[in-house]
């Protein structure tokens, strides 16, 4: 029998269970989808667990999706680009790694319709500003303003970009204005403006958006953080980021399933069971 997991530390508390349980009832596949706590430097010993234990697939969240990549027998392109592993697909005596997080805010985007743009600021330069930076480079945009408080983060990103696309820039408000001024996309890839995280200090950039600029915040939790109340108040289409973590998540259960799958009827099945939990 086939077990598919999310592992991390913490982990417990994560939606991939609901997420892709609801996934699975509607395709009507009895699979269990369990979180399971995995430290860092335990990747070895959970791999030989998971082999015995008839796990076929994994998504990986904190601390492990760098420290994969060496485990592996096959590290999939956007992976390999982004440095980073959240889904595991082990099938045939192989492990193939892979990375969702682009392509599911991409499809959140033109489900938005945000996408395609020319002109993105993106705020921030952890971890989920990689991905999506990377990944919209790569998708047609011409220019993406990498905005972060540690210039040399940003440049450090920007580097990573084969296509010349990405570009560092400040965090200053009256840098991000001047960037704003042109943009088609604002994209907030921090935690500021997360439930119990800091804030921003000063929103006053967004009046330099222009009218047709769409907003998207990776935060999903508040529904509308500060920073979309405001851009919404100026008339601006926003979006949070539970359309990004539903597409991720449609995404990894088409590589553990090997078949494409109806993303309307996945997400459906999702927010019904989001809604009810």
């Amino acid at each position: 029998m086939s077990a598919l997991q999310v592992i991390g530390d913490p982990v417990l508390h994560s939606l991939s269970p609901v997420i892709h349980g609801a996934m699975l009832k509607r395709l009507g596949l009895d699979i269990p989808y369990t979180a399971h706590v995995v430290k860092r430097g335990e990747l070895g010993e959970y791999f030989a667990w998971a082999e015995k234990n008839g796990v076929t697939g994994f998504n990986a969240t904190m601390p492990h999706k760098q420290d994969l990549i060496p485990l592996l027998d096959e590290v999939d392109g956007d992976a390999a680009l982004f440095g980073a592993v959240n889904t595991v697909v082990m099938r045939n005596g192989r492990k193939i790694g892979y990375n969702t997080d682009g392509v599911g805010c991409l499809a959140a985007l033109e489900e938005a319709g945000m996408w395609p743009a020319e002109r993105v600021v993106l705020l921030g330069a952890g971890g989920a500003a990689r991905a999506v930076a990377l990944k919209l480079a790569g998708s047609g945009a011409k220019t993406v303003y990498v905005c972060n408080r540690t210039v040399e983060k940003a440049e450090e990103l920007c580097e990573a970009d084969p296509n010349g696309v990405l570009k560092s820039a400040g965090f200053a408000p009256e840098a991000l204005a001047g960037l704003c001024g042109s943009a088609d996309v604002l994209i907030n890839c921090t935690n500021l403006g997360m439930a119990g995280c800091e804030q921003f200090e000063d929103l006053g950039f967004l009046e330099a958006l222009p009218s047709h600029a769409g907003m998207f915040d990776l935060i999903y939790h508040p529904e509308k953080t500060e920073l979309l109340s405001r851009g919404e108040r100026l008339g601006h289409r926003v979006c949070n980021g539970l359309p990004m973590l539903i597409h991720q998540a449609i995404f990894a259960l088409e590589y553990f399933l090997d078949r494409p799958l109806d993303h309307g009827e996945m997400g459906e099945a999702v927010r019904d069971a989001l809604k009810n939990r």
